[in-house]
């Protein structure tokens, strides 16, 4: 269904600023059914290309219009290396992320966990190394107010195994993660997390309260043209809405995945109104989490762009 943004569509020649980020007024007479977080990646490239502190995440958000904070471990490496040492460094992440939040009056809602350990790996003593590794992160998201963690399950090329190693590895992490009140989230993210009826089977078997997905409209990529790089294409892919269906039973949080748009501002590979229907009509009403990953804007003006098509298709679903 096609959208027209009102104005604000998302024009290649145009990269919009903060100066231009406040919502139309169209698009904000109507609360949404759901409410609007934006997810660290969106800015990866001004944080790792263009010198960004991590730590401007909440002013950037804010200025942007967002409520929520969706936080990417791996972005604060470099800050995490630099401390004197691991407990040091975490617990920097914690206090400077907690006050910048403060600051700019936005919510804590989740740390998306990257670089761990493979925590559906076929060998226990792996998984559990895995697990340990997460431990920190969950105690971090647990401190700052976040309800969730977002995990991925790889480690392992072979169905079965990945299906069993999965379901172990999550039980264990979700056993500790109960103790903080913390959820654990796995997100369609390749492999054979990208195939929601797997996925599906794998929470199926976890069955505990804390464990749920993370559908994300765009990652469904099961295996790509050269395995080693991201950006080689797609070999095998799943089907989108299909598998956000599958996936929506158990998701607790959503992420709106958008790279390119068109001369009317509507994704050019997801139709967003149908998306925001099926997670309507599975009755979620938590965040969804922005997550600008193309390369025609500027991280800005994709976000924004993002961010508009997903209220004007809010509008639009019944």
């Amino acid at each position: 269904m096609a959208l027209s943004l009102l104005g604000v569509a998302a024009c290649k020649n145009k990269e919009k600023t903060e100066a231009d980020a406040e919502m139309p007024e169209e698009m904000t007479s109507a609360a949404p059914f759901f409410e609007l977080s934006l997810a660290q990646w969106s800015i990866h490239r001004m944080i790792r290309e263009d010198g960004l502190d991590p730590y401007a995440f909440a002013e950037k958000a804010a200025a942007w219009g967002f409520k929520g904070l969706e936080y990417v471990s791996q972005l604060y490496r470099g800050q995490m290396e630099a401390a004197e040492n691991e407990q040091v460094g975490m617990e920097d992440f914690v206090a400077r992320s907690n006050a910048e939040a403060a600051q700019y009056g936005l919510v804590n809602v989740l740390i998306m966990i990257d670089g761990e350990g493979p925590l559906a790996h076929p060998d226990e003593t792996e998984r559990n190394n895995a697990i340990a590794n997460h431990i920190k992160w969950v105690d971090a998201a647990a401190a700052m107010g976040c309800h969730a963690v977002r995990v991925n399950l790889s480690g392992n090329d072979n169905e079965e195994s990945w299906i069993e190693s999965s379901i172990a590895g999550l039980q264990g992490l979700c056993t500790y993660a109960a103790e903080k009140n913390i959820n654990v989230l796995v997100e369609n993210h390749g492999g054979f997390s990208s195939n929601g009826a797997l996925l599906a089977q794998v929470m199926q078997g976890v069955a505990m309260d804390n464990c749920g997905t993370l559908p994300d409209f765009g990652n469904f990529c099961i295996r790509r043209n050269d395995p080693s790089d991201w950006s080689s294409g797609c070999a095998e892919a799943y089907d989108i809405y299909k598998g956000v269906e599958e996936l929506m039973p158990f998701a607790k949080a959503v992420s709106a995945k958008s790279h390119d748009f068109d001369a009317q501002g509507n994704e050019t590979e997801i139709d967003y109104v149908r998306m925001l229907q099926i997670v309507k009509d599975a009755g979620y009403s938590g965040y969804i989490g922005v997550e600008y990953e193309g390369s025609e804007l500027g991280e800005e003006a994709g976000i924004l762009a993002t961010r508009d098509l997903l209220l004007a298709a809010a509008a639009s679903v019944s």
